[in-house]
């Protein structure tokens, strides 16, 4: 596999990929289950717990800043992707309109499908994240999270969740789908958080 799907990464790059770690030449796909099939027209994002409930629209979503943003795409299966070009809305610019209760220490993400994934607010808030509705020009594909996923760059991929619908906020926190069969709670990949030390692993 390595050579023809795979690469190690170069001298000009290695400081720019995790440990463990090869470049992909193509940008692949990895998903549990069936991939949903959501047009935008039925498309909602709906927000509760430790928040004032609410629910958007994809014209909601669409009528907030939207920017261009690069970012390397680290899977924890081992690949890579370095310069991901998006175009999507940044978390920050969204949850200005979210009211928080001050307790608020924890963010499930729910998304079409059933998928969970659990992250930090400290994490979930960071200037970088972003909802991502195009990659390299074009409309998000549904193979990878169209018509809407969230862009956490600086954890593994699979807290990048791919069909968001909707942010659950809570005080404590909870773990999602893979964390609760056996990744780590966090997944930060420059210190290779890949899997949960209660699993053995």
């Amino acid at each position: 596999m390595l050579g023809k799907f795979f690469q190690k990464p170069g001298k000009e790059e290695s400081d720019r990929v995790p440990p463990g770690q090869h470049l992909a030449k193509g940008f692949p796909v990895l998903t549990y289950g069936e991939t949903p099939q959501v047009s935008t027209e039925e498309w909602e994002f709906r927000v509760w717990g430790l928040a004032k409930s609410a629910t958007f629209s994809w014209s909601d979503f669409m009528a907030l800043p939207q920017h261009e943003f690069t970012a390397d795409f680290h899977c924890v299966t081992r690949w890579s992707k370095l310069d991901v070009k998006w175009t999507g809305i940044k978390v920050t610019d969204f949850m200005s309109l979210i009211e928080l209760d001050p307790e608020v220490a924890h963010v499930m993400e729910h998304c079409y499908g059933g998928y969970t994934t659990n992250i930090s607010v400290e994490d979930f808030l960071r200037e970088e994240n972003f909802f991502a509705f195009k990659v390299f020009g074009e409309d998000l594909p549904s193979e990878h999270g169209g018509p809407m996923r969230l862009v956490v760059p600086h954890l593994y991929a699979w807290k990048s969740a791919k069909w968001i619908n909707g942010l659950e906020f809570l005080a404590a926190e909870e773990l999602g789908f893979w964390e609760r069969n056996g990744y780590h709670r966090r997944g930060e990949p420059w210190a290779e958080e890949r899997y949960s030390n209660a699993f053995g692993f």
